[in-house]
């Protein structure tokens, strides 16, 4: 990478944040909800996750459902690797702090809202799974135009874009480094997209970023905890 990036080879950081609501249709959906309590009005500033490390999880790695669970509710989201340190950005020059592109998973237990989702929901164990292969911006002309796809079983069940966002790449990495520095290496979720599917145990899933990367998992049983361990 170093011989493609104009800066040195890159690794990831582990540190992972994720835009909340930033897909339009995902507002769309709330409807006049979003003017009354607890929300008021729409947001005006970029809603985001952190993802810790006990969330991320390489390609393969099975995804555990806890008992009595329905399933998980699998989303693809464009993850935006920083490249050099980020810290009051300006929209015009965000692409020159990009080092380039994973595919990220962004999964859940189904959720009723995203107003302060339980975090029992969302940050379990590998709910975050993560290409280690980070593909360089010069090879992702327009992130904001990428086919993004979920798949089920080998059935492509989901499909949307990186477009029609809140915030695209560069405006969200603009707005989120007015208020907070971003270190080479860390990651930055453009956010998965409205109607994310249901998946259940036993079933295969493939998480697919046109020209960025792919992961694959299975939906495993959450195995029943052992008496005097914790959870």
């Amino acid at each position: 990478m170093s011989a493609i990036l104009p800066f040195p080879a890159l690794q990831l950081s582990g540190h992972v944040y994720g835009a909340l609501l930033n897909h339009r249709p995902q507002l769309a959906a709330l409807g006049n909800a979003v003017t009354q309590l607890p929300y008021k009005a729409p947001p005006q500033a970029p809603v985001l996750s952190v993802m810790p490390r006990h969330m991320l999880a390489a390609s393969g790695a099975p995804l555990r459902v806890p008992a009595g669970a329905p399933g998980l509710e699998v989303g693809v989201a464009l993850g935006i690797v920083i490249g050099r340190v980020a810290c009051r950005v300006p929209v015009a020059r965000a692409p020159d702090f990009v080092a380039g592109y994973v595919a990220l998973g962004e999964i859940t237990l189904p959720l009723g809202s995203h107003y302060r989702p339980a975090l029992r929901l969302r940050a379990r164990d590998g709910f975050c799974p993560i290409s280690t292969q980070i593909t360089p911006s010069a090879q992702v002309p327009n992130p904001d135009a990428l086919l993004m796809q979920v798949g089920i079983d080998g059935d492509w069940v989901h499909t949307t874009t990186t477009a029609d966002r809140v915030r695209a790449v560069a405006r969200l990495l603009a707005d989120v480094s007015e208020f907070m520095t971003l270190q080479p290496g860390d990651v930055l979720s453009l956010g998965r997209s409205q109607g994310a599917p249901l998946a259940r145990v036993g079933q295969q899933v493939w998480l697919h970023i046109e020209g960025v990367g792919r992961l694959q998992h299975t939906l495993v049983a959450e195995p029943a905890q052992v008496a005097g361990q914790g959870t």
